[in-house]
């Protein structure tokens, strides 16, 4: 938990090679997307959450990222409160790719 009560985690808690259990969800916009994503990645803009929700296994254990982990914040504080378990990933894209992760890049 962070000091505002949203579930979250640093690069360290999230393994480089996501695991058959693990869901990553991006919530950044397309553009942020195809410039780069994790693999294996659900891609729903922050946007389109409430109304793609169905989309996701709320008992899924689920990883939710953005560029630096503000939007992800809400995206994680909003699931949280639907009953999904989720956790937020501090530093986003950004403190993936400075570990040196793998990333994707364009629409797959």
């Amino acid at each position: 938990m962070n000091e505002f009560g949203i579930p979250t985690t640093d690069i360290t808690g999230v393994p480089e090679v996501i695991p058959a259990d693990l869901v990553v969800l991006d919530v950044r916009e397309s553009h942020e997307w195809s410039a780069g994503h994790i693999i294996g990645a659900i891609h729903i803009p922050l946007g389109e959450l409430q109304a793609r929700v169905g989309e996701l296994d709320p008992d899924a254990r689920t990883v939710v990222v953005c560029h630096v982990g503000g939007r992800s914040a809400r995206a994680t504080e909003w699931l949280h409160s639907q009953g999904h378990d989720v956790i937020n990933l501090a530093g986003g894209m950004d403190a993936w790719e400075q570990a040196g992760r793998p990333v994707a890049r364009g629409d797959l």
